[in-house]
C-alpha cells in the first residue's frame, strides 16, 4: 500500500490503518492544520520539495505484523539488513528494533531487561498498550506548532521506537533502532519517546541508511526524552543518508535534577541536513552534552549543531563539533545557547572545529550565546583550518600514500567523536569517513 500526497483524507487512512483511538487521529488532524499554517525555515539552506509528491506511507501485508524471528522476515529485506551490518550488530545489544519504509518489522529484546520491567517497543504498540504512559509525554518536549516538519511529522507520524525505563534501572547493553528509506519519493516520519525515570540509566544507538535515486526523499523524525532526577540518557547516532535525502529532524530531551544528557550525532551522508540535537536543563546541577559531526562532499549542505537552554542553577552544558567539507560540500555550525536568568552558577563551553579539504569547500560557524545573569559564563571557541602541505609531505616521507595520509589526518581530527562510540560502531564510521572523502 502507499499513499501519496498530504492530505486530510490520507492523514485519516493512515490513523484508521493503524487502528489508533480518536485522540491520536485528532493530534494528527490538529497538526496538519498547524503545518498548513506555517512557513518553510527562514534560515539555512533553501528546501525545495514537493509534498504533493511524496510517499507518507508505504507497507506491505507482511509488515503489519511486527516480528521476533529473523526467519519470518522476507528474505530480500533480511538479505538487505545483513549486507549493511545490522544483523550483526544485534548480537552486541540488549535489543534491537527495525524500521523498513513505514513500519516497524522487526523488535526483540533480551528477556532479562524484560524482567527488569524494560519498555522497548514501536510508538503504535506503545500508544495502545500503555496509552497513559504515552499521554503524559507524547508532543510535550517538541510541539506540533514549533516548526513545519515537527507539525508534519506530527500529522503523518509511522514507526519510531518507545523506550521506558523504569526507576532504579541500570542497562549494561545499548538498546538500537535501525531506519532504512528504499524507494524513489519515499518519505520516512518516524516518532521516537524515551522516558528514563529516576535513577536509572540508558543508551540508545540509531543508524539510517538509503539507496540513491534521482528523486528526492525526505526523513523527518521528531525525538522527544525526558530524563528522569539522577539518571542519564545518551544517544548515538550515525546518519549515512543518500545524497537524495533531505534530513529535516527534530531532537529535544528534558533534563531533570541532578540528570545527564549525552547526544553523539554523526551526519555522513544526505542532500541536506538540518538537525540540532537540543537539551532543556530545566533541573539544578543537571548537564547536556553534544558532541556532533558533519561530513559534507559535493552537493551536500550539512546544516548541523547544539541548543543548550539552561533554567536550573549549576547547569552545564558542552557543544563539541566537528565539520569536514570536501569537493565543494557545505558543512555549518549552527547552535544556540541560552543561560536564563533563573539559571544561576551556570556554565557553558562550545568548541567548533572546521576542516576545508579543497578551495571548493565552504564552512560558516553561526553561534547565538545568551547569558541572563552575571554568576554564569559562556565560552565559546571556533577554528577553520586545512590539511597543510608540510602535514602530507612528511607523511608521505614515511613512505604512506597520499591518500592514506589524508585519511589519517581526518580520522585523527575526528577522534573526540569516534571515542564516544561503542568499538563496533567506531569502526563502521571510520569506513563511512573513507568512502566519502
Amino acid at each position: 500500500m502507499e499513499l501519496i500526497g498530504l492530505n486530510k483524507s490520507n492523514i485519516e487512512k493512515i490513523s484508521k490503518i493503524k487502528n489508533e483511538d480518536s485522540w491520536v487521529k485528532d493530534f494528527r488532524l490538529d497538526a496538519y492544520s498547524s503545518f498548513k499554517k506555517q512557513t518553510m525555515p527562514k534560515f539555512g539552506p533553501e528546501i525545495e520539495l514537493d509534498f504533493k509528491s511524496i510517499i507518507y506511507y508505504k507497507s506491505n501485508d507482511a509488515d503489519k505484523k511486527i516480528e521476533s524471528d529473523w526467519n519470518n522476515v522476507l528474505k530480500p529485506v533480511v538479505d538487505e539488513l545483513d549486507a549493511l551490518g545490522v544483523l550483526e550488530s544485534e548480537q552486541h545489544l540488549g535489543g534491537m528494533g527495525v524500521q523498513y519504509e513505514s513500519e516497524v518489522i522487526y523488535h526483540n529484546m533480551l528477556e532479562e531487561l524484560e524482567k527488569k520491567k524494560v519498555i522497548f517497543t514501536s510508538i503504535e504498540q506503545a500508544i495502545k498498550n500503555y496509552p497513559d504512559l504515552v499521554k503524559k509525554y507524547f508532543g510535550k518536549i517538541v510541539s506540533m506548532h514549533e516548526n513545519k516538519f515537527a507539525a508534519l511529522n506530527s500529522a503523518v507520524f509511522s514507526g519510531g521506537s518507545f523506550i521506558y525505563v523504569p526507576p532504579n534501572t541500570t542497562l549494561d547493553r545499548p538498546l538500537q533502532s535501525y531506519f532504512r528509506i528504499n524507494s524513489k519519493n519515499m518519505g520516512q516520519f518516524e516518532r521516537t519517546l524515551i522516558i528514563v525515570d529516576d535513577n536509572s540509566s540508558l543508551h540508545y544507538v540509531e543508524g539510517c541508511t538509503a539507496p540513491t535515486y534521482s528523486e528526492s526523499s525526505l526523513h523527518a523524525a521528531v525525538v522527544e526524552i525526558y530524563v528522569g532526577k539522577n539518571s542519564k540518557c545518551r544517544y548515538s547516532t550515525i546518519q549515512n543518508w543518500a545524497t537524495n535525502v533531505y534530513n529535516l529532524v527534530t531532537k529535544r530531551a528534558l533534563v531533570d535534577t541532578n540528570g545527564t544528557m549525552e547526544w553523539i550525532d554523526g551526519n555522513i551522508g544526505s542532500k541536506i541536513t538540518m538537525k540540532y540535537p537540543s537539551c532543556i536543563l530545566k533541573g539544578d546541577n543537571s548537564t547536556g552534552t553534544c558532541i556532533t559531526i558533519g561530513v559534507a562532499k559535493k552537493n551536500q549542505i550539512q546544516d548541523t549543531g547544539a541548543r543548550m537552554i539552561h533554567i536550573g542553577k549549576n547547569t552545564k552544558s558542552n557543544i563539541i563539533s566537528k565539520s569536514i567539507a570536501s569537493n565543494g560540500g557545505n558543512a555549518t555550525y549552527r547552535g544556540k545557547v541560552d543561560i536564563k536568568n533563573s539559571a544561576t552558577n551556570s556554565e557553558a563551553m562550545i568548541k567548533c572545529d572546521t576542516l576545508i579539504l579543497d578551495k571548493d569547500s565552504k564552512s560558516d560557524t553561526i553561534p547565538v550565546n545568551t547569558c541572563s545573569n552575571v554568576s554564569s559564563n559562556i565560552e565559546h571557541e571556533a577554528t577553520v583550518s586545512k590539511i597543510s602541505d608540510e602535514t602530507l609531505f612528511y607523511l608521505m616521507s614515511r613512505g604512506i600514500s597520499e591518500e592514506r595520509a589524508t585519511e589519517l589526518i581526518v580520522l585523527g581530527f575526528l577522534d573526540r567523536f569516534r571515542e564516544e562510540l561503542p568499538m563496533e560502531y567506531a569502526v563502521e564510521l571510520n569506513q563511512l569517513i573513507k568512502r566519502n572523502l
